[in-house]
């Protein structure tokens, strides 16, 4: 690993400086945790498959012509990738009822929905990342009306993408997070954070 200074250190991922101006090196660690670190356990290895699934999916993303942080991976644990300011929301994406939609409003498991469902949390781990509307986000200038609906149109094309590639090995996609920032170099808005087992929820079709 470069010795970098570490900016900031998460439940999963460390992020440290970049070799250049404008990027950064997400480190993927080893440890897992549950209701916002409620449970916690160290699983040897993890990081490094984190790491090798999140950069196949975001490549894939790009390829597909979906703008995100990844610029390459650069060790078993760590991506290069672009500087961001992260839109301070995490988008969830759910094809098939699970977890704290059932719990919240009376769903069956296993419902398949007609369409997907987007719903958004504010990201402040004290507050145990409370569910909000678009109303909230914008009066509270975490977004604008402009960045939510390219939030919304990049999260589905990201679910149809995603979806593909786990059915094609037999995996349903029961719903997953996303996270967004604006590029520093020109605001533009990237998917970012990571996409691997951590922040999906899968189930074996057969």
């Amino acid at each position: 690993m470069m010795i970098q200074k570490k900016i900031y250190e998460g439940k999963a991922k460390t992020i440290f400086s970049g070799p250049q101006k404008g990027t950064l090196i997400q480190y993927f660690k080893d440890d897992a945790t549950a209701f916002n670190a409620k449970k916690f356990q160290i699983l040897k290895g993890k990081g490094e498959i984190n790491n090798l699934i999140s950069e196949y999916l975001m490549k894939v993303l790009s390829e597909n012509g979906i703008p995100t942080h990844l610029i390459k991976k650069i060790s078993d644990r760590e991506q290069l990738i672009y500087a961001c300011k992260i839109v301070p929301l995490e988008v969830v994406i759910r094809n098939i009822a699970a977890g704290s939609i059932c719990k919240r409003l009376g769903i069956k498991e296993g419902l398949v929905f007609s369409e997907p469902i987007i719903e958004f949390y504010y990201k402040d781990d004290q507050l145990n990342d409370p569910i909000v509307n678009e109303n909230h986000i914008v009066s509270f200038k975490w977004s604008n009306n402009r960045e939510l609906f390219k939030i919304k149109e990049i999260s589905l094309k990201v679910n149809k993408i995603l979806s593909h590639i786990f059915e094609d090995i037999s995996i349903s996609l029961i719903d997953f997070k996303l996270e967004f920032g604006r590029k520093f170099s020109d605001n533009s808005l990237i998917v970012a954070d990571e996409i691997s087992p951590d922040s999906c929820r899968l189930s074996d079709i057969n």
